[in-house]
């Protein structure tokens, strides 16, 4: 794994470009803040009427529209939702990009999955933090920085690397570490553990612990702190120590509990199941459904959302976070 840090990034090639942050939301705010913070020259381009706009506003930046950033900017910062961003870039951005220009994604999905192919004289680089926008910001203002994935779909300049690199610095993923990779490795990588593990897995698996345990007679408030509320703990304990050293925090009835239990819960068929989903996600079939669905108006989504907010253990939630006093 090539991995690179502050030192070896030339943060003069950012800051002599002007820079558009298009987008002001998850990931949009934190790298505009960064850049500025970092002596960057930065503007935020938005769509009419967008939610953020206030706050960017508030903020002090520049804002200006879609189509004006691309007429003003040397590089263009996607940070437009996924499911938006093919048809704001075919309306906005594609009729006046010009050789040159250097379009930066802080993920892949537009260009890995084929929505969005841009000409030949432009660069194509992505940085990607490994991080909610939010935690880039925090860990930048602290003197630090997450990790990012650097690639390079097309290098048109000769310099997209370099380029991908020092914004990289600018943003503060050159304080952690900016790892070189792929377009591919970092959308199919993304996806796959969005769903299998980190919103999919985590959230069903806690769901049903939960039914169940209430099933068998458990006080749903009493089920909440079982299933959900002491999730924070261990993945805290992981995330700092790794699996191994978390088995050092927890009790031997707990440790045994995973050794015994776990291969129970989450056996082969599971496994078949997550092969299912990184073919889906691989095929770029999640993702074609994903933009139909967006495209459409968003019934399923919501939908779904509408019944996951409806289910009873987030009244269980509440009720304890209440008596937390977080609420």
């Amino acid at each position: 794994m090539q991995v690179r840090y502050e030192k070896e990034a030339d943060q003069a090639l950012i800051r002599a470009k002007n820079v558009a942050v298009i987008g002001y939301g998850a990931q949009g705010h934190a790298h505009a803040l960064n850049l500025r913070d970092s002596g960057v020259n930065v503007i935020v381009a938005l769509q009419a009427g967008a939610r953020r706009e206030a706050q960017a506003r508030g903020d002090s930046f520049e804002i200006v529209s879609v189509a004006e950033a691309t007429r003003r900017a040397d590089v263009l910062v996607m940070c437009a939702p996924d499911e938006v961003m093919p048809d704001l870039y075919a309306a906005e951005i594609a009729p006046y990009l010009r050789d040159g220009q250097t379009l930066m994604f802080v993920h892949g999905f537009a260009v890995h999955f084929g929505f969005i192919s841009a000409p030949a004289g432009v660069d194509v680089a992505m940085v990607a933090p490994k991080g909610p926008g939010k935690a880039l910001r925090e860990a930048f203002t602290r003197g630090g920085g997450l990790p990012c994935i650097v690639a390079v779909a097309q290098d048109a300049s000769g310099g997209a690397a370099a380029l991908a690199y020092s914004y990289g610095a600018a943003i503060g993923c050159g304080r952690a570490g900016m790892i070189e990779s792929s377009f591919k490795i970092e959308t199919e990588g993304d996806l796959y553990c969005e769903q299998v593990v980190l919103c999919g897995g985590l959230t069903h698996l806690i769901r049903t612990a939960w039914e169940v345990q209430v099933e068998a007679g458990t006080p749903p408030e009493l089920a909440y702190f079982d299933c959900l509320h002491e999730v924070k703990l261990l993945s805290d304990l992981i995330h700092e120590r790794g699996i191994a050293g978390m088995h050092l925090a927890i009790s031997n009835t707990a440790e045994y509990g995973e050794y015994v239990t776990g291969p129970r819960v989450i056996d082969a068929r599971v496994k078949d199941a997550m092969r299912a989903v990184l073919a889906d996600v691989q095929s770029g079939k999640f993702a074609r459904e994903w933009i139909a669905e967006h495209r459409a108006g968003g019934p399923n989504l919501a939908r779904m959302r509408e019944a996951a907010a409806a289910h009873p253990i987030e009244e269980a939630g509440r009720t304890v976070r209440r008596m937390l006093g977080k609420t």
